[in-house]
């Protein structure tokens, strides 16, 4: 089973633009974030898939290998698709380039729900992690998932999920992490399938392949990390790169 890992990287964004190539204890943040990638040797190759030149020449000048997108795309499923329809592989892992504290145990727990999956019955595989914490529960920047008794997802949204109409039953919450894996077949059918009104409205990509009965099997970890979404998120990931 040939697996690698693709890192979709736009330069725009909209509640930070730039974002990526922010200074992060002297390197930037897509750089960092490569470097943890092809550090957890899981990958046979490690790419940036990018629409931008300051992006691509960021990578290959520091010897990594990156990708130029041939044409606009509106979710990073789009652009990794793209990019990967003439590679070789099985499983793609989309790693998020907002992520420089990726780390391999994380990774090795989504790869292994493939290599568990004799049947070829899962499509995606994905990380969740839970939260505690009120304001983040209620934060519409942090995605929060549902999930079945088996660990399927359910719903992804950017509301509270459940909502606590009765607090005294226990419920938890999780934190979506944005580590996506994909069988090829699956992430190529992305591509072909409409965006509907659900995804539209959250403006959570994922939701499409719920939308279109796939199946995505969410994996739970401990490791919280920092995803770079704000100016002060980059200040958080400064101090604890420290």
């Amino acid at each position: 089973m040939k697996i690698i890992s693709m890192i979709p990287a736009r330069y725009s964004a909209s509640r930070f633009p730039g974002k990526l190539m922010q200074n992060l204890a002297g390197k930037s943040v897509i750089l960092r974030t490569y470097e943890a990638t092809v550090a957890t040797q899981l990958f046979s190759e490690v790419y940036v898939v990018t629409d931008s030149d300051i992006i691509f020449n960021e990578i290959v000048n520091n010897g990594g290998k990156a990708i130029m997108s041939l044409k606009e795309h509106e979710s990073g499923s789009d652009r990794i698709a793209e990019a990967v329809a003439n590679i070789d592989c099985d499983i793609v892992i989309n790693v998020q380039g907002d992520e420089p504290f990726t780390e391999g145990e994380s990774l090795a727990k989504v790869i292994d729900v493939f290599k568990d999956d004799k049947d070829k019955e899962i499509d995606l595989a994905s990380l969740m992690v839970e939260i505690e914490d009120l304001e983040e529960i209620n934060n519409p920047n942090t995605v929060k998932v549902i999930v079945d008794q088996q660990n399927f997802a359910l719903y992804f949204s950017r509301s509270p999920i459940p909502f606590p109409r009765d607090k005294n039953v226990g419920a938890r919450y999780f934190k979506h992490k944005g580590v996506y894996a994909f069988r090829k077949q699956a992430l190529l059918d992305f591509t072909v399938l409409p965006m509907q009104f659900l995804e539209a409205s959250e403006k959570i990509e994922c939701i499409r392949y719920l939308e279109y009965g796939k199946r995505i099997k969410m994996v739970e970890t401990k490791i919280q990390g920092v995803e770079i979404d704000t100016p002060e998120d980059l200040e958080k990931a400064k101090r604890l790169w420290k």
